[in-house]
């Protein structure tokens, strides 16, 4: 059985308990029995492994707040990519449920959302509830913040679960004779060639829905200067005609001469599938992958920090939204769960920061030591550049760059294209 899977059943018991009582007496207040109230949600059930999202902490809280709130989820099987598209449709219909997810991996859209009032400002609730505050590390807060102090994304409680590094086929690379992970962008390089020339295809790509894979490793490629670290810290770039933006094409297409056939305009379930039947050895991503890894699997699956000990993170992108029309006893629902999702998330990350962590797989233990190793923070491209580069530019013209049928120049004319048009259209 999977560590999280235990880990999670685990703290369920542990919430459970603690928030159970005061769920009870919500329920019998005035000595009557209030009916229960339905917090409507979309969550997805992960197309490569089956898996249903989020499952564990919507169990849980329901659990602990039976006969008072029940999160009212209906699972669907789709991409995240499809997921964030459904969103769009949803909002022009006025069928969006009551709780969101993902919605700052669309930053035009989530602006938008903002200033039409479509959701509910959670930093008066957040100040006042000095449990709540506490429950959240000072950096996540900021990033989940506005100017002005506002919060529509409740955060989690901690960064830690928000970092995307490389995960890499211990097996293959000892087939290859590679004892380690590349700790330098140059050996990182080397390490791609040693695995081509023993026949194992390094990297597990994709071009489809923001190109996320080959994406992360050229940022954080780019990120290893201190020119390029400064631009990918910036928020929607006036511009990618410049040696930033060059590099990254130059890397994206580099990336591309080492991954599989089937690498384009594909999305990255077929990424996945080839890292997981060992037809590729490494592939980025996500902590949230670990729990994707089958059983059979995991013992050869290995954790490390991008090159140049680099980890990418943004932890916003994991803030989840109340959409604001609906009445208050749903939305004081949907409230009362985000708090419980904090909690949950912080007695996760206390559990493993405890050393509670004998027995599981080398890949757990690899991401405790990198998060744990000083690494250098790059933000995430995907709340940092406008949506439609990320959804529609890079999925057009990315092929074309790998194919040789545009130049690096081109490329990163399209990109500023996608900049005037956004413009346009916002």
């Amino acid at each position: 059985m999977r560590y999280k899977k235990i880990l999670s059943a685990a703290l369920a018991g542990i919430l459970l308990f603690g928030l159970a009582g005061c769920a009870q007496n919500k329920e019998k207040a005035g000595g009557e029995t209030k009916k229960e109230i339905r917090i409507p949600m979309i969550l997805t059930v992960d197309p490569s492994s089956g898996t249903k999202n989020e499952e564990d902490v919507v169990n849980a809280f329901n659990d602990a707040y039976e006969g008072t709130y029940k999160m009212d989820v209906e699972w669907i099987l789709e991409t995240e990519e499809e997921y964030r598209k459904n969103l769009k449709r949803l909002n022009v219909t006025d069928k969006l449920p009551a709780v969101i997810t993902d919605l700052r991996m669309l930053p035009s859209f989530y602006e938008m959302m903002v200033q039409e009032g479509r959701l509910e400002n959670l930093a008066p609730y957040i100040d006042a509830d000095k449990e709540w505050k506490d429950m959240i590390e000072p950096s996540v807060l900021r990033a989940c913040s506005e100017p002005d102090g506002d919060i529509y994304l409740s955060p989690v409680s901690t960064a830690f679960f928000s970092c995307s590094g490389v995960f890499w086929n211990e097996r293959l690379f000892e087939e290859a004779g590679i004892r380690e992970f590349p700790r330098t962008w140059e050996e990182f390089w080397a390490c791609c060639e040693q695995l081509k020339a023993h026949g194992i295809t390094p990297l597990a790509l994709h071009t489809e829905g923001t190109a996320w894979a080959p994406m992360l490793l050229a940022t954080a490629e780019l990120a290893d200067s201190e020119e390029g670290a400064a631009f990918m810290d910036e928020l929607y770039p006036d511009s990618y005609q410049n040696d930033s933006g060059l590099r990254l094409a130059h890397t994206l297409k580099r990336l591309f001469s080492y991954t599989t056939e089937d690498a384009l305009h594909t999305d990255f379930d077929v990424s996945y599938e080839n890292f997981m039947s060992g037809k590729a050895a490494m592939v980025p991503n996500g902590y949230w992958m670990m729990d994707q890894v089958p059983e059979e699997f995991a013992a050869s699956v290995r954790f490390s920090p991008f090159p140049g000990n680099k980890l990418i993170s943004s932890p916003e992108t994991f803030g989840w939204a109340v959409v604001s029309g609906y009445s208050d006893s749903v939305k004081e629902g949907a409230i009362e769960f985000l708090k419980f999702r904090t909690g949950f998330n912080k007695k996760e990350k206390d559990t493993f920061l405890k050393g509670e962590t004998a027995g599981t797989e080398q890949m757990m233990q690899d991401y405790i030591a990198a998060y744990s190793g000083s690494p250098q923070i790059v933000p995430n491209y995907q709340v940092k550049w406008n949506s439609l580069l990320q959804e529609e530019t890079l999925g057009e013209y990315l092929p074309r760059l790998v194919k040789g049928q545009i130049t690096e120049e081109e490329f990163t004319r399209m990109e500023d294209d996608s900049i005037r048009q956004f413009e346009e259209e916002r």
